[in-house]
């Protein structure tokens, strides 16, 4: 049962929402249930042209279906789910899903290349997808996921659960997470709270915004100008809020009452400290004083331009500036900072809002990264919206109305193009709408650090997620529109279709404003505006299945599961099937194809060490036209310990496609080893994207052990064999990391030995095995990062003869020219010997490096 406490909330929510003039319909009754998809889905999808993710099913499945008059804002809602899904990663069976932010997964990213600097906005757009696992997989883990960083960047995790929350609600789940959430925010506080202020210090750079009109005040440019930043104390008031709303719903009253102490105080201290009421804005305060390199100083506690060199100026205002409105903080009263935004002398421009306002001294467009002292920044943008849509919705004002909302919208849907097609990186030209230097190969294509679908729903739909049983629209979408509709949204477990549709024979659903929950004409208004509806009651469901595990996926580095290949491309890498994320590009590749093979088929196998139960496997096939083309079939097989026998399939023998997944359903069956041999299509080779293997499973998952006999194998570090090396890099590539047992390929984490910064031409790994053994083959994991690391120009295997080196006799390397991101084999005469070493002699002005080293005798 509710408490006393949530029934006044709901009640006094209720008032509010009239003194907002809401329309509270009447339930409407029907005889019949309407059918729950409104729009045409499949018509829906294949009226856009550029997909290169094309998988109906799963679309069908997940995600809302949008229709309005504004083709941009149709074309770019469907293309941020798809740029969503290449961003999907399924980092390991015990962690689940995560999402990255970069289409790469730089050194600077956490665990499976998530960042928490856009965690935020993508919480909000995820928590719309109908499986609620995503987000719940993505909320759990920042925090019971070796290697996530949630501090790393200024963000508004506790809040972006939240609301995850308030659209699947789910409250032991989040309860569960109470203690994680209270500890992180505890660890901002250590850091980077001061109670003499009141507030917490952040810099641009860990903000997520580099090179500043603050930080190119100071010496450091880049990391400079400590201070009191109204967008990180809003996002700390904002997970104080949170904290709380999990904490009552856990009965926790002491925590309750805690954070939302401190989320008040921050309140009144953003908007005594940090507001000029000059120049009408919300402005960072320097934490001490600091100079820049002509000996300006920018004093202690003064906001931007009170001091240092433009002291006195009346600009300086950046966009960050609005994001207290994006969670709703400022009290009524400090409403005309918006009369900037849609100035052209101030923030708007045709690809805007900039970044700074257009006549600040320090405004500058860039053509190199990452610049935040004009760029338009799609990051900032979503928080802009997001915040102008709160101003509309919750307060009482008439700078801005919701004409200039949609038409910031429209500008951002817009500015999701390169060459006409849909595309996203870091930034762009505010004027020209390029994002040139902003667009870095393999790194910044399809770029997750914003939101927008979450958007279009809250803003331009209206649909206001809430804790309770109530759905409360407040659309901002034109009077003048004839019709729009999102169809099939998951929400608090009703399925909702909200149409409007002014006559009733666009849809031919009835005139009006409609809500329609679970296939049922729930409430409707003659008129666009304000509308709240009660819920029906929800049967609490209880999933008693285990969990679905996806035994393919490797992003560990154990040694199972262990792919390998009759043929791989060497421009290729066979590490990419089954690394979590699947993206169907040729550019930028996440790919292996057998591009090259002599054979008229090829196969590719899935060692799992152990049985493991599955009952479905999934291939995601490549099919770049020409070249690379889906496989004329595909045949699966198991290892029954002497043989490879057919595996018997309850699913329809499809022709294999490519750009989406080929789905092979079975009878549940115990697998130790899994064949996939394709027949390439005509004209071209088969590749992949991608490889899973499902089955249920308990957790925790633990992998099995790798494979025994590598003399060189020491987990720990500690005694014999000993990985010694004649240089190592400075940036953690140490040469134990190279007999660890672990390979990893990608930047991070970091668990390799590389030569990179070696004044020789040649360098040399050796391992020690502290007594004599007997060695016949060398197995090399070699590293390549395609910059300053890459495969050698070639290596040789050297063994200690007494007192001397020697090279091994009959050596037989497999492939004979090192192979980067793969195994390379070297086989020779079999020695006994205390020491190993391998040389290496270098490509060009790269240096080399292994992941890993595994040395055997067989």
């Amino acid at each position: 049962m509710p408490s006393t406490t949530i029934r006044r909330r709901t009640l006094c929510s209720l008032f509010m929402l009239l003194a907002l003039d809401y329309y509270l319909p009447t339930e409407i009754s029907a005889e019949a249930a309407e059918p729950k998809a409104v729009l045409d889905k499949q018509k829906a999808l294949e009226a856009q042209t550029w997909w290169d993710n094309r998988d109906w099913d799963w679309y069908k499945a997940n995600i809302p279906f949008f229709d309005c008059p504004d083709a941009e804002l149709v074309t770019t809602w469907y293309y941020r789910w798809e740029l969503l899904t290449k961003h999907l990663t399924y980092g390991s069976p015990n962690s689940g899903y995560s999402f990255t932010e970069f289409i790469d997964r730089p050194f600077w990213s956490g665990a499976y290349g998530a960042i928490s600097c856009p965690v935020g906005h993508q919480l909000y757009e995820v928590r719309w997808l109908r499986d609620s696992q995503y987000a719940r997989d993505y909320a759990r883990y920042w925090f019971r996921t070796p290697g996530a960083q949630p501090r790393n960047y200024g963000c508004w995790l506790a809040d972006g659960i939240w609301a995850a929350h308030t659209v699947h609600p789910d409250d032991a789940f989040i309860t569960d997470l109470l203690p994680d959430l209270v500890k992180n925010y505890q660890g901002w506080e250590a850091r980077q709270f001061v109670p003499e202020v009141g507030l917490f210090w952040q810099n641009g750079h860990d903000d997520g915004m580099e090179f500043n009109i603050n930080s190119r005040q100071t010496k450091d440019i880049l990391r400079g100008a400590n201070g009191y930043r109204p967008g990180f104390n809003a996002y700390m008031y904002a997970d104080a809020l949170a904290i709380a709303g999990v904490a009552e719903l856990a009965g926790d009253k002491e925590t309750v009452q805690a954070y939302r102490a401190k989320a008040a105080a921050l309140k009144a201290n953003v908007q005594k400290l940090l507001w000029d009421p000059k120049r009408e804005f919300f402005f960072p305060m320097s934490m001490h004083d600091e100079s820049d390199a002509e000996g300006n100083i920018v004093k202690k506690h003064t906001l931007t331009y009170q001091s240092g060199k433009f002291a006195g100026s009346p600009h300086g205002r950046e966009e960050h500036g609005y994001i207290p409105w994006q969670f709703n903080l400022p009290d009524p009263g400090f409403e005309q900072s918006w009369k900037f935004l849609m100035d052209s002398q101030y923030f708007f421009s045709k690809f805007g809002p900039t970044s700074v306002e257009r006549h600040d001294p320090l405004f500058v467009l860039k053509t190199s990264c990452c610049w935040w002292s004009g760029q338009s920044w799609p990051y900032a943008t979503a928080q802009t919206l997001k915040a102008l849509a709160n101003l509309l919705q919750n307060y009482k004002q008439s700078v801005v109305t919701s004409v200039d909302y949609v038409k910031l919208l429209h500008i951002f849907a817009s500015s999701h193009r390169k060459n006409g097609v849909p595309y996203l990186a870091e930034a762009l030209h505010p004027d020209t709408g390029s994002f040139e230097g902003h667009d870095g190969y393999n790194h910044s294509e399809h770029y997750f650090h914003s939101s927008f679908n979450d958007l279009v729903i809250t803003g331009l739909v209206g649909l206001t997620p809430r804790n309770d049983n109530t759905l409360a629209l407040a659309p901002l979408a034109p009077a003048e529109w004839n019709y729009f509709a999102l169809d099939d949204i998951s929400y608090r477990g009703h399925t909702v279709s909200i149409l409007w549709d002014r006559d009733g024979t666009h849809y031919r659903k009835g005139a009006g404003l409609r809500v329609i929950v679970d296939g049922k004409p729930l409430a409707s208004r003659p008129t666009l505006g304000k509308l709240v509806v009660k819920l029906p009651a929800t049967l609490k469901k209880t999933n008693t299945k285990p969990p679905r595990l996806n035994y393919a996926v490797n992003n560990d580095g154990d040694y199972y599961p262990r792919l390998t290949a009759s043929f791989t491309d060497p421009k290729t890498s066979l590490e990419a099937v089954n690394d979590g994320n699947y993206r169907y590009t040729v550019h930028p590749p996440n790919r292996w194809t057998t591009q090259g093979s002599p054979h008229k088929s090829d196969w590719l196998e899935l060692d799992f060490g152990i049985a493991r139960r599955i009952d479905t496997v999934k291939l995601a096939f490549l099919d770049d036209g020409t070249g690379i083309v889906a496989p004329e079939s595909v045949a699966l097989e198991f290892f029954d310990g002497t043989t490879w026998k057919p595996l018997p399939h309850e699913s329809p023998r499809a022709k294999p496609t490519g750009h989406r997944f080929t789905m092979v359903a079975f009878a549940p069956q115990e697998l130790t080893r899994l064949r996939a041999t394709f027949v390439h299509g005509q004209g071209g080779f088969t590749g992949l994207t991608e490889i899973e293997a499902w089955g249920a499973g308990t957790l925790p998952y633990a992998p099995p052990p790798p494979r025994p006999g590598n003399l060189a194998y020491n987990p720990t570090g500690s005694g014999f064999p000993k990985a010694t090396a004649s240089f190592h890099d400075i940036y953690g590539g140490l040469p134990e990391r190279a007999i660890d047992g672990k390979v990893n390929y990608k930047p991070t984490p970091i668990n390799r030995w590389t030569s990179y910064g070696s004044p020789s031409k040649t360098d040399w790994l050796e391992v020690d095995f502290g007594t004599p053994k007997q060695v016949s083959r060398a197995e090399l994991y070699i590293y390549d990062d395609h910059g300053g690391v890459q495969p050698p120009e070639s290596f040789s295997v050297q063994y200690l003869a007494e007192v001397e080196w020697r090279m091994v006799e009959n050596l037989v390397k497999s492939p004979q020219t090192p192979m980067g991101s793969a195994l390379n084999n070297a086989t020779f005469t079999q020695v006994t010997t205390t020491k190993i070493r391998i040389v290496f002699t270098h490509q060009g002005a790269s240096r080399s490096g292994l992941t890993e080293l595994e040395l055997r005798n067989e």
